[in-house]
């Protein structure tokens, strides 16, 4: 009962995570247009931390072991500071499309450095699963894509952020064994907003211009698509594989499609449609897991006498 408890929870918090982190689309659209790259992702970092700060203070959390402090560290760079700096750089520079294109090769990379440096098994159903979800994020991609739209530099930036994406995941997975889901994710966020940092000038001019609409949507990001999503995730990670984790992302373009639809008014057409039903439906594979083979019908034993050893 336990065990099964544990993973509804596991799957109730991935579940937040994948909802949040496809609303930061959303958000990211609109303070994009008020916000370089990376002063969004300071900004974003520095609302974050401030919320962590504000619960470990209040859970009385205080400093993760020194153990986990590596993982914290590495995860950090890569994926709170690194990556979103890239990303929101690269999707100045790709259509919506080829950049969910290109992201979506994380989770890939995910399960194989999973593989091979924390022992995850890649059961078939995984496998299949990330191959039927991959499949509905490039039908979703070259549905959205723009004629003209890419560019070298905006597909490099990309990949660049699928890769720290995967090494912040597989940094973050053994730091978990130490370290709470809480205390992972602040300390991840004040060393990526740390890394972050030489931005601190071009968020202060720009926050000055900003309009109140894309400031509050920075704040959001920071509050809930990180503070809360990634505290969900390191939640869930420390209960599962990372390959599991990773395939579970493939969600997000599917909820994208549906928040632009209701939020903005982007009517998605049949193709986008399709490749978002893929991507839900190899996630539910990926998840699910083999049912075990019933076992042979014992025959009844021949009737023994009495025994005083027998159980009564």
């Amino acid at each position: 009962m336990n065990h099964r408890r544990t993973e509804l929870l596991a799957a109730g918090a991935a579940t937040v995570t994948v909802i949040l982190w496809a609303s930061a689309f959303v958000s990211i659209r609109s303070a994009g247009a008020a916000y370089s790259p990376g002063a969004l992702a300071l900004g974003r970092l520095l609302s974050g931390a401030l919320a962590l700060g504000v619960i470990c203070l209040i859970r009385r959390e205080g400093l993760p072991p020194r153990s986990a402090w590596r993982g914290i560290a590495v995860s950090g760079v890569l994926w709170f500071g690194f990556y979103m700096v890239v990303l929101n750089w690269g999707e100045q520079q790709v259509d919506a499309g080829t950049a969910a294109l290109v992201v979506n090769i994380g989770p890939i990379l995910i399960a194989l450095l999973g593989a091979r440096l924390l022992g995850d098994a890649m059961p078939p159903r995984l496998l299949a699963g990330m191959a039927v979800s991959f499949a509905g994020a490039v039908t979703v991609g070259l549905s959205m894509s723009d004629d003209g739209g890419s560019s070298v530099l905006g597909v490099v930036l990309c990949l660049l952020a699928a890769i720290a994406y995967a090494g912040g995941v597989v940094a973050q997975k053994p730091a978990l064994g130490s370290a709470t889901p809480l205390q992972v994710t602040t300390f991840g966020c004040f060393t990526g907003a740390v890394v972050c940092l030489p931005f601190a000038g071009q968020l202060a001019s720009e926050a000055a211009d900003a309009p109140a609409s894309a400031t509050l949507n920075m704040v959001y990001l920071g509050a809930f698509p990180t503070a809360l999503a990634f505290t969900t995730w390191a939640y869930a990670l420390a209960r599962t594989t990372a390959s599991r984790m990773g395939a579970t992302t493939y969600a997000v373009p599917a909820l994208v499609v549906l928040m632009s639809w209701l939020a903005l008014g982007e009517v998605p057409g049949l193709l986008t449609l399709a490749g978002g039903t893929l991507c839900l439906a190899g996630v539910a594979v990926s998840r699910s897991r083999a049912r075990r083979t019933a076992a042979a019908p014992v025959t009844a034993p021949e009737p023994q006498p009495e025994s005083a050893s027998d159980p009564a």
